[in-house]
C-alpha cells in the first residue's frame, strides 16, 4: 500500500499538466445539489463534509445549489440522513437572532475557488474572504475580514439542516479560544431516533465576548448556552485584512471525543498545509487509476466520477474507534476492536442504500480501494453485532430500512470471493441468511421502523413471488411484489454462491432454488413481468410503461423505481433463463435493441435538467432509464445473448449522453445516489463490469470499449499479487467504439470477460478498435459469460 502512495505521489500522474486531484470539478451538476451530492473541503468518506450551504430545507433541493444567490451558513455534516454544526462569519450590525435568511450574504461565482479538498468564496454582504478545508474528523476555517469592531462567527442551533431540524443545543465557554458544545438534530422518517452531534471550537485568537441568541431576540453576554431556538456567536475587533482562523471537530460520542479528534488530526494552525495534504491524499485514491489519451474534458469527468464514488458514505467513529451505537432503545457508546498498535482496526460508516452496488462499488471498490471494502464489511457486522441485523443503509448508528431486499448480500460475498477476507466470514453469512429468512431485512420494506410485513418474505418462501398488493395498509415505501421478488431472487442466488462456498450444502440448494423465483412473475402474454394478487391471477390492468408510483393503486405498479419494461432485465444472475422466458436469445436481444432505440430518442433517461421536452413528456415511462438503478446493466446484457456489437455501442452512446457534461447545470440526469451513478461512469469508461455483481465462485469482469487510449490500474498488493493491470485501446476515437480484436497478456482473447483472479495478477488487455463492428468477435456460444441456467 505505501508503496502505491509513494508512486502516485511521485509520479503525480501527470495528465495534461496535472494531477487527477487538480482535474476534479466538484461544480458538476452542482445546480441541482441533493443535500449529501455536494462535496468539497472533505477527505475521502470524511465525517467532516464542510461546504456552503444554499438550500437547507429538506433532504432534496438542499446544501449547496449553483443557481441560488445567497449563502445562508457553512456546515460541517452532509451525509445519508445527518448533518449539523452550521456557522457564520458576519460584520456589523448582529442579525443571529433573524435566522439564516437574515443573516446569510450574497456572493459571486466570479470570486468563488471551488477545488477537491479546498472551497474559497467572498461572502459579498460583509466583505470577508471565507477559505474552507479539512482533516477527516475537523473542519478547518481561514476568514479575511475588513476592518470591524463587530465582527462576529454565528453558531446557529436552530437551523433546519436539510433532511433535519434542530431540535435543540448547547455551549459552553472553555475559553476566549475554545467552545465545546453539541447540537441534537431531529429525528426523520428514515432515521427514527434524535441524533446528538458533538462539538469542539477553536480559534487561533481570543475573542472579545461571547453572546447568545434565542426565541428571535439577543440575549446578551452568556458563558453558556442551552435550549431551542437559539445559539451564540462570539466577536471579535478586526483589521482590515486580518485573518482569523477556526477549527471545528465532531464526534457522535461527546465533547471530549470531538476535542481528542481535533487534537489527533489538527494540532497545529497551518492552513495551506492542511489543503495540501487534502490535495495528495485525494491524488493518491484517485491516481490508483492512470488514464491517457480522449480530450481534457472526459478526463475531468473521469476524476470527478471517481471522486463522487468515493463520497457520500461517510466515517462516524472516532480517531480512537469509539462510535454511537443507536440500535437499541438508548444510545450506547461501542468501541471498535483494536489493533497490536492501539489504533481501530476499521472505521464505522453512515451509508445510504447498497441498492445498486453491485454493478458499481461491488465491482470499483474490491478491485481499487479493497481496503475500503474490507472496513465497510466489518462496519456491518459491528451493526449486526449491535442491533442483530446486518443494514442496507444505517445513519448515525441507526437502522433505517432504506429501499428494499437485503442489497449488502451482494457486496459482502463478492469481496469474499475476491479474496478480501479480513472478517469473519462465518459471521457474515450467519448475519446474511437472517436477512434472507422471516424477520431479517428482507422482512422490511423501505423505512419501516416497527414492522415486519411489508418485505413479504413468508409470501416468497412459500409462494415463490410476494404478491402485490399484499395489504391495504402501507407499511413503508416501496412495497412492490414483483419488484421485490426479482431484488430476492438474484441475492439469494449471491448468498447461494457463499454458502456452496463454505460447503453449506443445504443452504445452497435451498437457496438456488430460490433463485428461480423470478420466473414465477413473467407473464408469458405480456411478454414483461408482472405483479401477481394472492391467488396467482395477473394484475389488472397493466401497462409496461407506467412506473411505480403512478399507478392507480395507491401502492403503485410494482416495481421498484422502475417501470415493469425496465425492471423485467433485472435478472443478472440468469438472463440465459430470462433470454429463455422471452423465445430465446436471438429474440431477447431484438427486444432489448428495441428499447435502447426508443430510450435513445430522450437520452437514456426518464428526466433531465436540461428542458428538454421529448425528456420531460416521458418522464419515468421509460423502457431505459440511466438515471437511476434499475438500468444500469442493461447495456452489458448483450454480452450474454452473444451480440458483444450491441454492447459496446449502446455503452458508448449512454456515457456520450448522459456522463459526459462537465458543468454545474448537467452531470448525473437524476440522482448521483453516493457515489453509485458515479461508480457507473468510471467502470463504462474503463470497459469493466460485473453483471453478476462479482458474486460467482470464480468473478469475472464484462467487457465493452474503454473510452481512453490507455488505463492503468494500480492494484493494492496488501490484497492482489500484481503491482499494475493495463488497459489499451489502439484506434480509440468517438466513432471508433467497435471492438475488431482483443489481447489477454498477448494472447487472443475471443471472448467478452475474463477472470478476476487473472486481473489481479497483474498483466495487460489491449484492444484493438474500429469504426463497424466486428460480427465474429466473442460470439461463439460456448464462449458466452455463463448464467445460473446454463450451469445445470
Amino acid at each position: 500500500m505505501k508503496k502505491i502512495q509513494l508512486f502516485i505521489l511521485l509520479i503525480g500522474t501527470l495528465i495534461y499538466g496535472q494531477r487527477p486531484v487538480d482535474l476534479v470539478n466538484p461544480l458538476v451538476d452542482s445546480a441541482n445539489s441533493r443535500w449529501f451530492f455536494f462535496s468539497s473541503a472533505t477527505r475521502p468518506f470524511g465525517m467532516v463534509n464542510l461546504s456552503p450551504d444554499m438550500g437547507t430545507a429538506g433532504a432534496w433541493e438542499s446544501g449547496y445549489r449553483y443557481n441560488q444567490k445567497t449563502i445562508n451558513f457553512f456546515s460541517h455534516i452532509h451525509a445519508w440522513q445527518l448533518s449539523g454544526i452550521p456557522v457564520m462569519p458576519t460584520t456589523g450590525k448582529i442579525k443571529a437572532h433573524l435566522g439564516p435568511k437574515a443573516y446569510g450574504s450574497v456572493y459571486s461565482h466570479d470570486r468563488e475557488t471551488v477545488e477537491a479538498g479546498y472551497h474559497a468564496l467572498v461572502l459579498d454582504d460583509y466583505n470577508i474572504k471565507a477559505e474552507l478545508t479539512s482533516t477527516v474528523r475537523v473542519g478547518f476555517h481561514r476568514y479575511t475580514f475588513p476592518k470591524s469592531d463587530q465582527s462576529a462567527v454565528i453558531l446557529d442551533l436552530s437551523a433546519q439542516l436539510g433532511p433535519s431540524g434542530t431540535r435543540s443545543g448547547y455551549v459552553k465557554k472553555v475559553s476566549n479560544k475554545k467552545l465545546q458544545g453539541y447540537a441534537v438534530m431531529e429525528k426523520t422518517v428514515r432515521r427514527p431516533k434524535d441524533t446528538k452531534v458533538f462539538f469542539s471550537l477553536h480559534f487561533d485568537r481570543p475573542f472579545e465576548d461571547l453572546y447568545a441568541f434565542q426565541n428571535g431576540k439577543l440575549l446578551g453576554k452568556t458563558k453558556e448556552f442551552k435550549g431551542e431556538n437559539g445559539g451564540v456567536y462570539p466577536v471579535f475587533k478586526t483589521k482590515e485584512g486580518e485573518q482569523i482562523m477556526m477549527k471545528v471537530a465532531i464526534s457522535y460520542v461527546s465533547m471530549e471525543q470531538a476535542e481528542l479528534n481535533l487534537q489527533t488530526e489538527l494540532d497545529h494552525w497551518d492552513f495551506d498545509a492542511v489543503v495540501q495534504d487534502s490535495k495528495n491524499q485525494w491524488n493518491d485514491y484517485l491516481g490508483r487509476i492512470e488514464i491517457k489519451g480522449n480530450t481534457k474534458d472526459q478526463q475531468i469527468r473521469f476524476y470527478t466520477d471517481l471522486w463522487h464514488a468515493l463520497q457520500g458514505r461517510r466515517i462516524i467513529s472516532d480517531v480512537n474507534g469509539k462510535y454511537s451505537d443507536m440500535t437499541g432503545v438508548k444510545q450506547r457508546i461501542g468501541q471498535i476492536p483494536l489493533d497490536i498498535n492501539g489504533k481501530p482496526k476499521f472505521n464505522h460508516y453512515n451509508s445510504d442504500s447498497f441498492w445498486g452496488a453491485q454493478w458499481t462499488l461491488n465491482t470499483l471498490w474490491h478491485l481499487i480501494y479493497p481496503r475500503i471494502s474490507e472496513e465497510f464489511v466489518n462496519s456491518m457486522l459491528l451493526m449486526y453485532d449491535d442491533g442483530g441485523l446486518i443494514p442496507r443503509g444505517p445513519s448515525g448508528g441507526n437502522y433505517t430500512y432504506v429501499m428494499t431486499g437485503a442489497s449488502t448480500t451482494p457486496f459482502i460475498v463478492s469481496a469474499y470471493m475476491k479474496g478480501i477476507r479480513g472478517f469473519d466470514v462465518e459471521k457474515a453469512y450467519e448475519g446474511m441468511l437472517k436477512n434472507a429468512l422471516p424477520g431479517g431485512i428482507m422482512s422490511k420494506v423501505g423505512y419501516e421502523h416497527n414492522t415486519n410485513k411489508g418485505g413479504g418474505i413468508e409470501y416468497y418462501i412459500d409462494r415463490g413471488y410476494v404478491p402485490f398488493p399484499m395489504y391495504d395498509k402501507k407499511y413503508g415505501y416501496h412495497q412492490c411484489g414483483p419488484g421485490v421478488t426479482m431484488e430476492y431472487a438474484y441475492q439469494d442466488w449471491t448468498l447461494a454462491q457463499l454458502a456452496k462456498a463454505l460447503n453449506k450444502t443445504n443452504d445452497h440448494q435451498m437457496l438456488e432454488k430460490r433463485a428461480a423465483n423470478y420466473r414465477n412473475i413473467y407473464d408469458p402474454s405480456s411478454g414483461w413481468m408482472r405483479g401477481r394478487t394472492f391467488d396467482g391471477s395477473w394484475v389488472e390492468p397493466f401497462d409496461p410503461l407506467v412506473y411505480e408510483s403512478d399507478y392507480k393503486h395507491p401502492l403503485g405498479s410494482g416495481f421498484v423505481e422502475a417501470t415493469a419494461a425496465a425492471a423485467t432485465w433485472f435478472v443478472p444472475h440468469d438472463l440465459a433463463g430470462l433470454a429463455q422466458l422471452m423465445g430465446g436469445k436471438e429474440t431477447a436481444a431484438k427486444r432489448l435493441n428495441r428499447s435502447f432505440l426508443i430510450a435513445e430518442q430522450h437520452g437514456f433517461v426518464t428526466h433531465n435538467h436540461r428542458g428538454d421536452k421529448f425528456v420531460s413528456s416521458y418522464r419515468k415511462r421509460a423502457f431505459i432509464n440511466y438515471g437511476n438503478q434499475p438500468s444500469m446493466q442493461t447495456g452489458y446484457i448483450f454480452n450474454y445473448f452473444g451480440k458483444p456489437w450491441l454492447t459496446q455501442k449502446w455503452v458508448r452512446d449512454v456515457i456520450e449522453d448522459v456522463y459526459s457534461d462537465n458543468d454545474p447545470e448537467h452531470g448525473y440526469s437524476g440522482d448521483e445516489d453516493q457515489g453509485l451513478m458515479g461508480a457507473l461512469s468510471v467502470l463504462m469508461k474503463i470497459g469493466l463490469f460485473e453483471m453478476k455483481g462479482g458474486a460467482d465462485i470464480d468473478p469475472a469482469y464484462d467487457l465493452s470499449s474503454p473510452v481512453f487510449d490507455q488505463i492503468t490500474l494500480h492494484l493494492d498488493q496488501d490484497y492482489y499479487s500484481g503491482k499494475t493491470f493495463t488497459i489499451k485501446a489502439l484506434g480509440n476515437s468517438l466513432k471508433n467504439k467497435y471492438i475488431q480484436s482483443v489481447k489477454l497478456n498477448e494472447k487472443p482473447l475471443n471472448q467478452s470477460w475474463f477472470h478476476h483472479k487473472d486481473l489481479v495478477k497483474g498483466g495487460t488487455l489491449e484492444y484493438i478498435l474500429g469504426e463497424e463492428p466486428n460480427y465474429s468477435w466473442a460470439t461463439d456460444e460456448e464462449l458466452l459469460p455463463t448464467s445460473m441456467s446454463d450451469q445445470k
